[in-house]
């Protein structure tokens, strides 16, 4: 049989055979675009309730029921300053649920899932720049010494407290205080 007359437009075999193998390693490329894909864990972040100022007690039990279980709880956090809250983030919601299982002070899970730029803010402290020296005036703007004046005797950077003596007191007390729970009001120029 002689050759069948080549029309115009149609492909050889060798060109039908170089887009088939085009197309394989195409298609070899989107299978591994997938793969890499999957690998990665997806993780997704649920607001854990607890009784109020014990965040730290219920954290390392969630911690340590996630350890224990081997659940795949990849972070927990406390956002500093609020109160009532932790976050788990864990690859789905029941292994959060699993790890805040049988924990003491542990109210629940909250139905919704939280989007990570909703609790960003709350993540990144911001470090301000200390004002506050010895020998300087200030109230006390929080705890049971609120709205009393006071006298800066010490300034512990690193822990961010001010040891301070209250002014109206008969006895001078030395008390310690948060370095944000006072404010001054007045500065002693020495």
């Amino acid at each position: 049989m002689a050759d069948a007359p080549i029309m115009k437009g149609s492909k050889t075999e060798e060109e039908i055979k170089e887009m088939e193998a085009l197309e394989a390693e195409q298609d070899e490329d989107v299978q591994i675009e997938k793969e890499e894909k999957s690998d990665s864990p997806t993780t997704h972040i649920y607001a854990l309730r607890t009784t109020a100022n014990r965040e730290d007690q219920v954290m390392t039990f969630v911690q340590s029921n996630a350890a224990r279980k081997k659940i795949e709880v990849y972070s927990v956090i406390r956002p500093h300053g609020m109160r009532g809250y932790i976050f788990v983030e864990a690859a789905s919601r029941s292994d959060a649920e699993q790890a805040a299982f049988g924990v003491p002070y542990a109210r629940g899970i909250l139905p919704n899932e939280i989007m990570f730029n909703e609790i960003e803010h709350m993540l990144e402290r911001v470090k301000r720049d200390v004002n506050i020296k010895k020998n300087d005036i200030a109230e006390i703007i929080s705890g049971p010494f609120k709205r009393e004046k006071c006298k800066i005797t010490r300034v512990d950077k690193t822990k961010e407290e001010v040891v301070v003596e209250l002014l109206e007191a008969a006895v001078p007390i030395p008390i310690t205080v948060k370095l944000d729970a006072v404010k001054v009001i007045r500065r002693d120029e020495d």
